[in-house]
């Protein structure tokens, strides 16, 4: 009975605006995304999208979240709805949801279409870069009723990338391999928004070209390149054993120079606005390479 009162709560069409009775926003999937009201009850299904619901305002919305939503830390009192590959379809709607915000590049396909079929409004989220945090923030904002704090959260980031974009304009090119898998070894394409941060502080990514967003690749094709800097996240906040297997290639310019830099992976493998901290180490990394030549 409480799905059948949930199926007035659907979608709609396009557009983005804010019609007579309802609360509408695009979302990613380019899809208008209608409430009767700012959601009350909000499910997030990623830590990312957590964090961002977070940032935007909406934290005293979230009523449930999937494992490793641990940003800010009250995110991990959330319930569980699941892990982002698997998600508990009885646990999520047993919570009762007005809103779903759902990773569109990570979420099994199936179960999301299972979503609105059972009555609860799906927001498709797949942010990739600054411009896409930003406008997130203000989206979510809309969807919450609070939109003050979502705008002043997504001005607030525009800002400081303009001012940290500004502030590498000139550097030198350094050509990097960023890792964020070791077995099998992985890096990403230049429609990462990881490489577009490696970018707005002059690092190239040496595998920018590949097809695939996260392309697997051999331990040869980067000793092939050749970089001048490795960076990684490892697989924990402050985890950096692997850039200490890259030690055995000595005659690698990123080795030969010590130019093996750590990142914490949180702060830069989810596109949230602490990309920005992450950049910003990025930065420093990179600068550290200029002086080393």
């Amino acid at each position: 009975m409480a799905l059948a009162v949930w199926l007035g709560l659907g979608l709609a069409g396009a557009g983005q605006a804010q019609a007579e009775d309802q609360v509408c926003v695009i979302d990613d999937a380019e899809r208008e995304v209608c409430l009767s009201a700012p959601a009350e009850r909000i499910v997030a299904l990623s830590p990312g999208v957590t964090e961002l619901l977070y940032a935007a305002g909406a934290g005293d919305r979230l009523v449930g979240a999937v494992s490793f939503s641990d940003y800010p830390p009250e995110a991990a009192d959330l319930p569980r709805v699941g892990s982002y590959d698997r998600l508990d379809l009885e646990a999520l709607l047993a919570l009762s949801p007005d809103l779903v915000v759902a990773w569109a590049g990570g979420n099994p396909e199936q179960q999301l279409e299972r979503l609105p079929e059972l009555g609860a409004p799906v927001f498709f989220s797949d942010a990739a870069d600054f411009d896409a945090i930003a406008s997130s923030l203000e989206r979510f904002a809309v969807l919450a009723g609070s939109e003050a704090e979502g705008h002043e959260a997504a001005e607030r980031l525009r800002g400081e990338v303009a001012e940290l974009r500004a502030r590498h304009a000139d550097s030198v090119p350094v050509d990097v391999f960023y890792q964020i898998w070791e077995s099998p070894l992985m890096t990403i394409n230049g429609e990462h928004w990881i490489s577009q941060a490696l970018a707005l502080c002059g690092g190239v990514n040496l595998f920018a070209e590949q097809s695939s967003l996260v392309p697997r690749i051999g331990v040869e094709a980067v000793l092939a390149r050749d970089p001048e800097a490795i960076i990684t996240g490892g697989m924990g906040k402050a985890d950096s054993t692997w850039l200490e297997a890259w030690r055995d290639f000595p005659d690698m310019t990123a080795v030969r120079r010590d130019n093996l830099f750590f990142v914490n992976p949180d702060l830069v493998q989810r596109a949230t606005p602490r990309l920005l901290e992450g950049t910003r180490q990025i930065c420093h990394h990179l600068e550290v390479v200029r002086e080393r030549r």
